[in-house]
């Protein structure tokens, strides 16, 4: 199995590494272990660390940051953002429609039971209209290249709360406090000005007649493994970071408590999860939402980003049906390839996934994080025939995929520079217009030979650079 190596091929260097070449083959290996550890020390300073799935311990770890970036030439990533703009306008436009007029259950293009039997549906939304009728106002699509010629796959869309960005923002000012140097001698498009987007996309849905709109990040609390993320965007957009108790409903307009009284909030981008925002339409048990906020959206009167309802797109048994999307809505083909996809719900694809499944990835279709899946290569005879029996008790919760050999980018390890397995998350902002940073989250399997680059289990973080 061919292997894209992302800075050399066929030994030679490529040419969007060659400067970044030269230097590290000038770099000193002790002053290299030096800007290492300085590298974790300031990464535990400012408290970027997350929990390792399997560790009883409780204890939380530093997310593992390599100095070797992710390089990305001009030329790839204009083809890149142009997939990406295509693909989340698609997304946008089919959970409107599945709210709304059903055009494409109606032809048959996606079945009615993947639809209206799904989790994420939620029928509370039927009818709602949203401000500029965008659903999936915060994007982070994972993208991963294969085979010899490296070519570009979507392997998933994350539409409900997707993560990553801080990663994305500290691993760049920590690359450019280690060698400002690199930045003197490489044109390296900037990612810092992402939070502005971020701001400008929150303020672009708020309702109809507010001015001057009032944003906040709603999240559910300091032990979620998110919440450095959620505390560091509400600090760098200068606006209130917010718990469900800080907030409440009064004539259908929310309000947030302050020293001063209560303040109306207008957009709350939210960090949990539909099922927990409200208790009084969703799970009575949620203590982290707020009572009303859905009465309070269905009139209007806030605006929510993600919005309500968006889970049902990133769904992964919706996933193979993103290409019929864009030919539907757009009348274009795709510019970004899905990976080829059996629905195990289908009696031949499960047939064909039962027969294969030391050569395939399984995955839950609710699942995420790297959770609740089968690396079929990298799983013991033992995992597989106990895998076996969850596929064939509940067919229609897999799909499946063949095993793609992922890029590669030279990464430090214990031994020295190896390559290993790397993918890719960009940002796409969705609101009065749509906007990315060029770049976006690198995430690195460090363990030799592994496809999983989830932090959650183990994976590191890069640098990505965007250079012309």
């Amino acid at each position: 199995m061919q292997i894209y190596d992302e800075m050399r091929h066929d030994e030679t260097v490529r040419t969007h590494y060659a400067r970044f070449s030269r230097w590290l083959t000038a770099q000193p290996p002790e002053a290299i272990a030096r800007k290492r550890a300085e590298a974790d020390l300031l990464f535990r300073r400012v408290g970027i660390t997350f929990a390792v799935n399997g560790d009883l311990s409780g204890t939380e770890r530093l997310i593992p940051f390599d100095m070797i970036p992710r390089i990305i030439p001009g030329d790839e990533w204009r083809t890149l953002e142009a997939g990406l703009r295509q693909r989340v306008q698609a997304l946008n436009l089919f959970i409107h429609d599945i709210y709304h007029d059903h055009d494409i259950v109606r032809a048959g293009r996606v079945p009615a039971e993947q639809v209206y039997t799904n989790a994420q549906y939620r029928p509370e939304m039927q009818g709602v209209d949203v401000p500029l009728d965008v659903y999936a106002h915060i994007a982070g699509v994972d993208v991963v290249r294969a085979g010899a010629a490296g070519e570009f796959y979507v392997l998933e869309d994350n539409l409900r709360v997707p993560s990553g960005v801080s990663y994305m923002l500290e691993n760049r000012k920590m690359m450019m406090r280690l060698f400002p140097e690199l930045f003197v001698q490489n044109r390296i498009a900037p990612v810092a000005h992402y939070p502005d987007l971020l701001l400008e996309t929150l303020r672009s849905i708020a309702p109809e007649g507010v001015d001057d709109p009032v944003v906040v990040v709603l999240t559910p609390g300091m032990y979620n493994s998110a919440y450095f993320e959620h505390s560091f965007l509400a600090q760098q957009m200068g606006v209130e970071l917010v718990e469900g108790k800080d907030l409440f409903v009064d004539e259908n307009y929310v309000f947030m408590r302050t020293t001063q009284g209560p303040r109306r909030v207008d957009v709350i981008y939210r960090r949990l999860d539909d099922d927990f925002l409200d208790p009084l339409a969703f799970r009575a048990d949620s203590a982290l939402g707020i009572p009303g906020l859905l009465t309070s959206y269905r009139a209007g009167r806030v605006a929510l980003a993600n919005a309500m309802g968006t889970g049902i797109a990133d769904d992964k048994s919706i996933y193979p049906f993103v290409p019929d999307m864009i030919e539907f809505y757009l009348g274009e083909k795709p510019i970004l390839n899905n990976v080829p996809t059996y629905q195990c719900r289908k009696p031949a694809d499960l047939e064909y996934t039962l027969a294969h499944l030391p050569e395939l990835v399984v995955k839950e279709v609710h699942g995420a994080g790297g959770y609740g899946m089968l690396v079929g290569p990298a799983s013991t005879q033992a995992e597989i025939e106990a895998f076996r029996a969850r596929l064939i008790a509940r067919p229609n919760g897999y799909i499946a995929q063949p095993t793609l050999a992922l890029s590669a980018c030279p990464t430090f390890v214990e031994s020295g520079i190896a390559p290993r397995h790397i993918d890719l998350r960009p940002f796409v902002l969705s609101g009065r217009e749509v906007n990315m940073c060029a770049g976006g989250l690198t995430r690195v399997a460090l363990k030799e030979g592994s496809l999983v680059v989830n932090s959650s289990q183990g994976g590191g973080t890069k640098d990505t650079w965007m250079v012309d």
